[in-house]
């Protein structure tokens, strides 16, 4: 089920099926999700969560050395007229209730924020302008925790835009009441040296709908750990993703879903392209079935992109069943330099060799930033990789 094609020096492609009698959540995990940091060691570098990631570069996040310095960064929510929007303290039942933290960052992001903003869609509401979020660093450490909550048979579309320059880390949290439709982009488009950690929790009601859109181009380095359970049968989770690694950035995300009820359904496919030396994407997939999901229909794909010489891709599949009543599960992963025949094709009509790189890489990205939906932000992602590939080193 694994695919690997034409994997450039310094890449690695591998997946897994197991079909196991017996397992939980956190199969690939050194300890058990916890909201207390002090359940989790500190993590080594050698931890199977941990092995890609370049711990000395978190700025004390995974070994509690970072503290939070004021106004690191500023929230600003725009939302069309019905939203509510609230600033809560620390025991808001809502707080949580879409998933546990699963490392210690994550622990540690739940055990240090002081007041967490809700964005709810009360029931019935359906949204014809996004709620846009946001969030731009000004320096400094920060924790946070982000709740979007939509009621029964919402409909909404939130962006969550990341810029500027801080050490972020958080949670975010989706709780979809039953037949809800939640659309979710969110955009890190930090500064250079940022660095940003985050678990986001989706739990999706019976009948509900979520869709995930990630798009990472900037900051040293970014971690982002989306992950989906159910709350009732019917539910569809679809989880797309694409980011641009340039030159020494660092940039890992790791999806989990898991099939805890029957009759759901998953999708993901994320897409990266890298350029330059010492770039470095990491992509985890991981789908858990659990034996009392009959009837799950899943698959998870990623493909990578790589421009130059000097950057590194690892991209892991990972598919666990406990049942063999399922509609259908697989995966994919695929990584690959530029197709000579396409280039040679664009060139051979006129096209300068510059052009032709673009127009691949675009193509490359279209089918993503298309399911986006919001033409402003499509043109800017889109200007953001012309402007990435005019920078090629």
């Amino acid at each position: 089920m694994a695919e690997a094609q034409n994997i450039p020096a310094g890449s690695t492609t591998a997946g897994s099926i197991a079909v196991a009698a017996e397992s939980t959540v956190a199969t690939r995990m050194s300890a058990p999700p916890s909201f207390d940091v002090a359940d989790f060691p500190v993590p080594h570098g050698r931890e199977e969560e941990w092995r890609f990631t370049p711990l000395e570069r978190l700025a004390g996040l995974h070994n509690g050395t970072a503290v939070a310095t004021g106004s690191a960064i500023k929230v600003a929510i725009d939302a069309p007229e019905g939203v509510i929007i609230e600033t809560v303290g620390r025991d808001d039942a809502r707080l949580g209730r879409a998933g546990t933290p699963v490392d210690r960052v994550a622990a540690q992001a739940y055990s240090s924020f002081e007041t967490a903003s809700v964005v709810t869609v009360p029931k019935d509401t359906v949204l014809t302008e996004p709620v846009r979020i946001a969030v731009h660093g000004e320096g400094g450490t920060a924790y946070a925790h982000q709740v979007i909550e939509l009621g029964a048979f919402a409909e909404a579309v939130v962006v969550i835009d990341h810029t500027g320059d801080a050490v972020l880390a958080s949670n975010v949290d989706y709780l979809l009441g039953d037949g809800a439709k939640l659309t979710v982009v969110s955009v890190q488009d930090w500064d250079d040296k940022a660095v940003h950690v985050s678990q986001h929790n989706a739990l999706v009601g019976r009948d509900a709908s979520f869709k995930s859109i990630v798009v990472t181009f900037g900051g040293d380095v970014v971690r982002l750990h989306p992950r989906v359970s159910y709350a009732g049968t019917g539910g569809e989770a679809e989880l797309f993703g694409l980011y641009f690694t340039d030159q020494g950035q660092h940039q890992e995300h790791r999806l989990m879903v898991d099939h805890n009820a029957p009759h759901c359904r998953s999708n993901a496919a994320y897409k990266g392209a890298l350029q330059g030396q010492d770039a470095h994407a990491v992509w985890i997939g991981d789908v858990l079935i659990e034996a009392r999901a009959e009837g799950t229909d899943t698959y998870e794909m990623n493909r990578n992109l790589v421009l130059t010489d000097g950057a590194r891709v690892d991209s892991v599949p990972n598919l666990e069943i406990e049942t063999g009543e399922i509609v259908g599960a697989g995966h994919a992963s695929a990584t690959g330099r530029f197709d000579d025949e396409q280039l040679f094709y664009l060139q051979s009509r006129g096209i300068p060799a510059g052009e032709a790189r673009r127009l691949v890489v675009r193509g490359f990205f279209a089918e993503l930033v298309q399911k986006i939906g919001l033409p402003d932000l499509e043109e800017r992602l889109l200007a953001k990789i012309d402007a990435e590939l005019e920078a090629s080193v």
